[in-house]
């Protein structure tokens, strides 16, 4: 899998050169599958705003389903259990480009594997996936207790129930300086990569990770900071 981990989603020509050159061919030409499910395990989210990502009727305008592609469908994980994967599967192997959208990584990650389709990554190689936020913190090894929201059995004494998948062995920062969130400066991300025991990267809404078959690379119009790992 290709992977484009955003903060923000596609917001500046660079990452969206960088999201043609990894589907291989313009977005016009490209399937997309929306993934809403990490918005269902945080408190800030709800209906509306599901509703508001999907259609682009939220304030920040067209988001990810609004970028021109062939197509665009919603995958919604906590459905794919109770329809089975006879059907889903073929959706997810026609799509050309995953979206997932932001809200509450352990919860994205428990819907992952508890659907099924985390165990069908190593089998789509050629498969985009776009993540913003939790739609990318979702692929790194632990998030911090920072950033957890759902719990639903409780949390260890060392992580607090923060892992997720780690698809990729470096953890995110996400809405870097984000107007108006206090809690988001550089000095708390800072304080956040020091324990959290992997390399890091604090990263805004301008600026987007790309990983290929191991290969990191930021693309950022903005600004980010990388952070080796800390104690854990």
């Amino acid at each position: 899998m290709k992977l484009l981990l955003t903060s923000g989603g596609v917001t500046n020509e660079a990452i969206r050169e960088r999201l043609v050159q990894l589907l291989g061919k313009p977005i016009e030409e490209s399937r997309a599958l929306f993934i809403p499910t990490a918005q269902w395990g945080h408190p800030m989210c709800g209906p509306e705003s599901v509703w508001g990502t999907i259609t682009g009727a939220g304030e920040h305008g067209p988001g990810l389903g609004g970028l021109g592609w062939k197509s665009v469908g919603v995958l919604e994980l906590t459905a794919l259990a109770s329809i089975g994967a006879d059907r889903w599967m073929p959706w997810v192997r026609q799509a050309d480009v995953l979206l997932v959208d932001g809200g509450e990584a352990v919860f994205l990650a428990h819907w992952l594997r508890e659907s099924g389709l985390a165990a069908l990554f190593p089998s789509l190689a050629e498969t985009v996936w776009v993540g913003v936020s939790a739609g990318s913190m979702v692929m790194t090894p632990r998030i911090g207790p920072l950033f957890v929201e759902w719990q639903p059995h409780g949390g260890d004494e060392t992580h607090g129930g923060d892992e997720t998948l780690g698809v990729v062995d470096f953890s995110i920062f996400p809405h870097l300086d984000y107007p108006g969130w206090e809690s988001n400066t550089l000095a708390r991300a800072r304080e956040w990569a020091a324990a959290i025991g992997v390399p890091s990267y604090a990263i805004d809404d301008q600026t987007a990770i790309s990983v290929v078959d191991g290969e990191v690379d930021v693309i950022s119009a903005g600004n980010w900071e990388r952070f080796d790992g800390g104690a854990g």
